[in-house]
């Protein structure tokens, strides 16, 4: 009994302490390391990721080369084993994989299309065969084969072409039939690396088209590496990789405007990872000249964010010094902190020790506060 009590009191901690991390998402990455090793040198590909996805979304990953993008997508894709941490696509753990499973994986739970089209699709086979292979692999019915193989092909655009070989159809075409392919066994999740990186703007279309359109007609979670600037126009959310962790996402959603139309409202926001790390925009710190460290302050409904403050007071000293520089850098200022600007902190704030009297005026003639008494860091 007293053991039966024990199992009860630790159930009632667990549940305590709250929801697990991504408890309900699809995709599940949770510090996620990759680290390679060449001729005794390492390369952090991946420096402590999260990322949740969730069911049926249409996610694009997006970054600089050697970002780490392509990384992530051969982890979730089971081309790769991460070093640490959590990766979790559904019920599958790609840390805990044997081979057996993770090669019943990569035929039943996730399907790929590469950027190569010659990696995609046999060419030997008509475009009916390639899309027929991997159900016969998966042991599905002649007839149950061709019906579906009809149904896929019409489904990404590309019917007209069934009996066509690949060197026979365009580059847009092939493409196309690989999407029919990558979810021939009813995927639960599609990964497409740099899909459009070999075509033309108009083409692109299509085939991004293909994508959503089995996003939505078959439910399955679209996850695109791409530097395509035009995904933002077919996908729900677009994260931003940088330096092997999570920067940046951009969310979109449809709303009615004020004459009763729909139009796609996109919101962009810095990722805050569960160690409370925060990558700020280059161009933001670059405007405000920050380096190695900041300054922080909690305000009642935002945190602000400065520049070394002693570098900070030695400028604006010697600004008021030279009355003359004050105009020539007015202009300047409006330029380089059009988008991230900062302003002086209260006479009270710790942090400038100088006596009141010793504080240059603010430019409404009140001494040492600015003229609306906050402050503001984007």
């Amino acid at each position: 009994m007293a053991e039966a009590l024990d199992y009860t009191a630790l159930e009632e901690r667990a549940a305590a302490r709250g929801p697990v991390y991504g408890e309900h998402a699809h995709i599940v990455c949770d510090n996620l390391v990759r680290i390679y090793k060449t001729e005794g040198v390492e390369v952090v590909a991946l420096q402590g990721l999260d990322l949740l996805v969730d069911q049926g979304a249409f996610v694009a990953l997006v970054g600089a080369s050697g970002s780490g993008k392509s990384t992530l997508l051969n982890i979730l894709s089971g081309l790769d084993v991460p070093t640490a941490g959590v990766a979790r696509v559904g019920d599958a753990d790609l840390l805990s994989m044997t081979a057996k499973e993770r090669l019943r994986y990569r035929r039943d739970v996730v399907g790929f299309v590469w950027q190569q089209t010659g990696r995609n699709l046999l060419g030997y086979l008509t475009a009916a065969e390639n899309v027929a292979l991997p159900m016969q692999f998966a042991g599905v019915q002649r007839a149950d084969r061709q019906e579906r193989v009809e149904e896929l092909l019409e489904l990404v655009g590309v019917g007209y072409c069934a009996d066509r070989r690949p060197d026979e159809l365009s580059g847009g075409e092939q493409q196309r039939v690989a999407v029919a392919v990558a979810v021939a066994n009813e995927p639960e999740v599609l990964f497409a690396d740099e899909p459009t990186g070999e075509l033309d703007t108009a083409t692109s279309a299509e085939v991004f088209a293909a994508l959503r359109t089995v996003n939505g007609a078959m439910g399955v979670t679209v996850v695109v590496v791409t530097h395509d600037p035009m995904v933002a126009d077919h996908v729900d959310r677009t994260v931003g990789i940088r330096d092997g962790r999570t920067s940046s996402e951009v969310l979109r959603r449809t709303q009615l405007n004020e004459l009763g139309l729909q139009e796609v409202v996109a919101e962009e926001y810095a990722v805050l990872d569960r160690a409370g790390r925060l990558q700020l925009p280059r161009d933001f710190t670059a405007a405000l000249e920050m380096e190695r460290r900041v300054r922080l302050a909690l305000e009642p409904d935002h945190i602000g964010v400065w520049p070394d403050h002693a570098k900070v007071r030695r400028t604006r000293d010697a600004r008021f010094a030279d009355p003359s520089a004050q105009d020539a850098s007015a202009s300047d200022d409006r330029s380089r902190y059009e988008r991230a600007r900062y302003e002086r902190p209260p006479d009270d704030d710790p942090r400038d020790d100088r006596p009141r009297d010793d504080r240059p005026p603010d430019s409404d003639g009140q001494d040492g506060r600015p003229g609306d008494g906050r402050r503001e860091s984007r």
